[in-house]
Parts: C-alpha cells; sequence; structure tokens
C-alpha cells in the first residue's frame, strides 16, 4: 500500500471564473483519445466558455461558495436575515493523494487524473439527510445500469451505455440523499481514462450550450441553461453546464448540472415537488467542484 499524504483542508473559497457556456455541437461520441498539453486544454477550456457570450449573474454568490458551508449566518454581509434555505453540510477535506501524484490540474499531470480514490470525492449529505442505499453500488461502485435510470427515455439506454464503454469508462461513484423538505439530490462521478475524452464527453456528447442531450427522468422538453447560478459558485479549470426546468414543469421541477473536471465527468441533480429550491443546489454543485479540484 502506498504511503498517503494527511488530508488537505478546504475552507477557501473558489476563484471567480469567467462566465461557463459550452458551445453547441453535433451530439456525437468524440473520438480523440489523444492528450493535448496542459496549456491547450486550458485555451480549449477557455473557448468554450466564451463562445456563447450568456451572463452568469453573481445574485446570490455569497449564499453559495463553498467557504459557506458551515459558517454563521451573521459572518456573511446581507444573510444575517431569515434563512435562504442554505443546507448545513459537514466539514469536508479533500481525499488523501498517494505520496508522490499530482493534483488533477497540475502542470505535471496533463492526464488530468484523480490520483485519489474517487469514492471519498463526493459530496457529503447534508446535516438531518436521508442517505439514498440504491446509490451505494458494490464496495461503493455503482453499476451502470443504475445510472442509466436517471434518463427518461428507455430507448436511449443501450446507445449510451455503448458510448460511455466505448470512451473508456472505469468506474461511477455515487451518492443520494433526501432532505426532510422532500429535496432529493443524486451526484454521480464518472471517471475515464484521460481529460480529453472528458472534454469531449461534457461538450460534444452530454451537454451543449441550449439543453441536456439526454432528458433525465421527470422532465419535460424545456430545459434551459441556468443564467442565474452565481460566477462564485464555480471553479477554474472545470467546465460546467448548468440547468434549471423552467416552468411549467409538472410534479416536481428537476435542476442538473455537468461538471467536466480532469478525467472524471460529474453529474448533480435534484428534484423536488413544487420546485427545487436553487440555492441548497448551488450549494451542492459549489460543493462537489471544490472537492473535484
Amino acid at each position: 500500500m502506498s504511503e498517503q499524504t494527511a488530508p488537505r483542508p478546504l475552507m477557501e473559497e473558489p476563484s471567480a471564473v469567467s462566465p461557463v457556456v459550452t458551445k453547441a455541437l453535433p451530439a456525437v461520441p468524440p473520438t480523440a483519445r489523444e492528450v493535448p498539453a496542459r496549456k491547450d486544454r486550458r485555451l480549449l477550456r477557455t473557448v468554450l466558455r466564451w463562445t456563447a457570450a450568456v451572463a452568469v449573474f453573481a445574485a446570490v454568490g455569497s449564499a453559495t461558495a463553498y467557504g459557506v458551508t458551515s459558517v454563521e449566518r451573521t459572518d456573511l454581509p446581507g444573510l444575517a436575515t431569515e434563512s435562504d434555505g442554505r443546507w448545513a453540510f459537514p466539514e469536508a477535506t479533500a481525499a488523501p493523494l498517494p505520496s508522490g501524484s499530482p493534483g488533477p490540474f497540475a502542470d505535471s499531470n496533463p492526464a488530468g487524473a484523480h490520483y485519489a480514490d474517487l469514492r471519498a470525492l463526493l459530496a457529503p449529505a447534508p446535516e438531518g439527510a436521508t442517505t439514498d442505499k440504491s446509490l451505494r453500488g458494490t464496495e461503493g461502485w455503482l453499476a451502470t445500469d443504475v445510472f442509466l435510470r436517471e434518463y427518461r427515455d428507455e430507448e436511449e439506454y443501450d446507445g449510451l451505455r455503448r458510448t460511455l464503454a466505448d470512451e473508456g469508462l472505469r468506474h461511477i461513484a455515487a451518492r443520494g440523499w433526501t432532505t426532510p423538505d422532500g429535496t432529493h439530490t443524486r451526484i454521480y462521478l464518472l471517471q475515464f481514462d484521460t481529460a480529453a475524452v472528458v472534454d469531449g464527453l461534457h461538450s460534444l456528447v452530454f451537454a451543449p450550450y441550449d439543453k441536456p442531450a439526454y432528458a433525465t427522468r421527470g422532465t419535460e422538453e424545456a430545459v434551459l441553461p441556468d443564467k442565474d447560478f452565481p460566477e462564485r459558485a464555480l471553479v477554474d479549470d472545470i467546465l460546467y453546464s448548468v440547468y434549471a426546468e423552467p416552468e411549467p414543469y409538472g410534479a416536481e421541477q428537476v435542476r442538473q448540472a455537468y461538471l467536466g473536471a480532469g478525467d472524471v465527468l460529474a453529474l448533480v441533480l435534484q428534484s423536488r415537488k413544487g420546485g427545487a429550491p436553487a440555492v441548497p443546489f448551488q450549494q451542492t454543485v459549489a460543493l462537489q467542484s471544490r472537492l473535484l479540484a
């Protein structure tokens, strides 16, 4: 067993980043498997982020930055009023890296590999939540077919399963919970061989700008980019596509975010009857982003 370093605290707030919008391209599986140089990948990310040029406002940024998961409301300007619906997450630290291993965005790691245990990179459930046992998998690894059940149209399962296999899906880690107000959260981390594969899957297969390529269960066709997702909740080097189901949304509203973080493609889903609150969703996405950075 390789020696591990001590856990790395994650108490700093995420840096403010540019508006993130991916380019709308034909939904065909990516084929290029070469790992581009670090600076080339960063240039690609910058181009993807600015292509559609849709503003992302920081209207509720101070309520969603990573560092607010445990601070008191009175410590944040303008938040010493009645509750805004934020969840209380347990203090989180980054999973330890094997000795001598670089982080996913280090210049010495052009593949964007996460060397920490993927299962230790999942965001924890907030206080008072009930854990979703169906997402525990076998020894923490989830079967692909369980992940596919998040999507509405079963006739698309075979093609999506082949795409994931062809692109070298290694394994899936997942966690889910339900809070007392009925909000159901699911997080999936899909790990591949390189960041180049994930960049292609994110931008070409799963998350074109105008709407997700695959409809999730409980959603209608009109799932649109969430223009109000706060900039301060974003982490540099991670690709984001964030969507919110607009009214009328039927029995429940679904919010979803695809994150491209090195060799990991993450999907964060929240749904709730009568409407899924924006602030807990933004909190969850921000926290999961920090754990993958």
